[in-house]
């Protein structure tokens, strides 16, 4: 026992090295508090030795596979505890189904503390180290990722690093006029501070929640709230807001978290005069983040919620030697991928394609189809005007198409966030009910329904081409239909997003095995795919990718290659059969979906279908 005790102390000393001199600099620079760093110090140790042995081992293995996680193994699903299954005694339950699904990735959505009537969806956190009551406990919480970690399953969940609910407890301490605890926050006691940081910083929800100071009545101050009235913003400013932070970091990944998503990354650092957004402050905090995680928990992963085009998004990557983010969201593609279902128009998707796949391919994103959140219209308007397109017109031909107004459009959804002053807002829907099936159904119409589940059977098709890790919403894959019901609660009726977080319906989930459902044709169908994905190791993350030119606008090509294996995805965007003028004459090419031997010429593809050709 000493002598593991003796290797443990070992383990520890030799990451604190690699890391210290570097940390202490980091840390020394933001703050120039020494105390405050042995502090921290002092407290990663006790966290490493308080991590189990199976995580330890599990933190040795992914130590020397570093790329463990960007293998073409690897699909996530993203859900809501309560929705999903009840609570995490449910979840557990439920995990021969995800293994079903070949799902070896799950995203647990906030299952934090949080006040019942003002949580924002679990992103108002009142307690860091509490599981809200109705979901579970942290014994519960230890119980499932222990679980999961035996299924091959890792785990992911939300870390809100930018605020903390107001009814956290130091959020109660300064309201009592604590001098140590309103240091935490960003308290004023006049209007003309907050007025000039309002010069200067968005507004991130301008009808819903206007403005970024709340004034507190009884207090006599204005609080920094970026989000919601009842979310107040931390200052790093103070070691002690980042020290404790991190502790909290640490104990939930010593509960078996593998993924950290850091939300809203890059509001974290507030300097007067700027923006507060992406300040080189934010960078400092999650290198110093990430160092923290190697020396005490080196087999987690860090994803960073940082929503804005790919180019820009990637000096959350750090660099080579000075790494910050694991893995980031690839939140614009989303976008312009909806964009491209509108217009039937693929242009704006192939470039956006071809800056992702110029970029270095240890730089990992996240694609997905449809998330927990809203569909926001940050598309490159630059490149659209040259199209004659302008900004405000065709935000609003999206939102007329998405809610079925427009475009001959088979979708249905709602809008979120609408301001009839500038015109803009969010779509709300899910997979299935934008692709045509909801409105298939409520017809009857045979024909249209199968070409609406092809159509969602061609964008997760296209989805599983990119490079990196698909993730898939749950629901969406047996086609679950927007969830109207929300209207009913008076805690959700004002947020329309709560129609695509509908609860998870088990009896249509089994129908899986019967191919005559709409939800066995795409359940069979994305399993279909994931098998191909994962068998064919042209989908690995570090192999080439680029777009080809098909000569139709509607038809996004894509190649991959990897080890002198070859693959071509072809993809109709387009509700009539269309031809891809494509000309690869480098060999006979098979169909991966259906085994047809083709010649990749002049490829006849149906509406809404695609092709996986690889060269035998």
């Amino acid at each position: 026992m000493k002598k593991q005790v003796l290797d443990a102390e070992e383990i520890f000393q030799s990451r604190l090295e690699r890391h210290h001199d570097e940390l202490r600099w980091l840390y020394m620079e933001m703050y120039d508090n020494s105390s405050m760093f042995a502090e921290l110090c002092d407290n990663l140790k006790q966290f490493y030795l308080k991590r189990n042995k199976e995580l330890k081992i599990s933190d040795l293995k992914r130590e020397q596979d570093h790329g463990w996680y960007q293998q073409n193994d690897m699909l996530g699903m993203m859900f809501y505890i309560d929705n999903f299954a009840g609570n995490m005694k449910g979840v557990e339950a439920k995990l021969d189904y995800l293994e079903k699904c070949k799902v070896n990735y799950v995203h647990l959505m906030p299952f934090l503390d949080t006040p019942p009537d003002r949580s924002d969806g679990g992103y108002a956190v009142s307690d860091f180290r509490k599981v809200q009551k109705k979901l579970g406990s942290m014994k519960d919480l230890d119980s499932l990722t222990a679980a999961c970690h035996k299924k091959g399953i890792n785990v992911c969940m939300d870390f809100v690093m930018n605020h903390t609910s107001e009814d956290h407890e130091w959020a109660k301490k300064a309201r009592q006029g604590d001098g140590e605890y309103m240091s935490r926050y960003f308290f004023f006691d006049n209007e003309e501070e907050p007025a000039m940081y309002e010069k200067t910083v968005p507004q991130v929800f301008p009808t819903t929640a206007p403005g970024n100071f709340t004034w507190l009545e009884e207090e006599g101050y204005y609080v920094m709230t970026t989000f919601y009235p009842y979310q107040w913003d931390l200052n790093y400013k103070n070691p002690r807001v980042f020290n404790e932070m991190m502790y909290n970091f640490l104990y939930l990944a010593n509960r078996g978290i593998d993924i950290i998503r850091i939300d809203a990354v890059p509001y974290i650092w507030k300097e007067l005069n700027t923006s507060c957004r992406n300040l080189k402050q934010v960078h400092t905090i999650v290198r110093m983040m990430r160092m923290i995680g190697e020396i005490v928990c080196p087999g987690i992963l860090l994803l960073g919620e940082v929503v804005m085009e790919p180019e820009k998004v990637t000096p959350y990557f750090g660099t080579v030697e000075k790494p910050e983010c694991h893995m980031l969201y690839n939140v614009t593609t989303m976008a312009t991928t909806w964009h491209t279902v509108a217009t039937r128009d693929v242009k704006l998707l192939k470039k956006q394609l071809d800056i992702v796949n110029s970029l270095p391919k240890e730089y990992i994103f996240l694609n997905y189809l449809r998330c927990h959140d809203d569909i926001g219209w940050g598309l490159d308007y630059g490149t659209l005007m040259l199209e004659g397109m302008g900004e405000r017109s065709h935000k609003q031909y999206l939102n007329d198409y998405f809610l079925g107004f427009a475009g001959e459009s088979n979708s249905r959804g709602e809008l979120y966030n609408a301001d009839p002053v500038t015109g803009d807002a969010r779509f709300c829907g899910t997979t299935a009910s934008m692709c045509g099936i909801e409105k298939a159904g409520e017809s009857k119409d045979k024909e249209a329904m199968e070409r609406a589940v092809r159509f969602d059977l061609m964008l997760h098709a296209y989805m599983f081409m990119q490079s990196g890790i698909p993730v898939l919403y749950s629901g969406d894959e047996i086609g679950q239909l927007n969830d109207y019901t929300y209207k009913d609660d008076p805690n959700k009726a004002a947020d329309s997003r709560y129609i695509h977080r509908g609860a998870m319906n088990w009896k249509l989930a089994e129908k899986i095995k019967d191919a005559d459902t709409t939800e066995g044709k795409i359940f069979q169908g994305l399993s279909r795919l994931e098998e191909i994905r994962k068998s064919e190791k042209v989908f690995v993350s570090n192999a080439d990718a680029w777009t080809i030119e098909t000569w139709d606008q509607s038809i996004l090509g894509i190649g991959r290659y990897f080890e002198d294996e070859k693959i071509i995805g072809l993809f109709n965007f387009s509700e009539y059969d269309k031809t891809a003028w494509i000309n690869e004459t480098d060999g006979g090419y098979v169909d991966l979906i259906s085994g047809e031997e083709l010649r990749p010429v002049d490829v006849k593809i149906p509406a809404y279908g695609f092709y996986y050709l690889k060269r035998k």
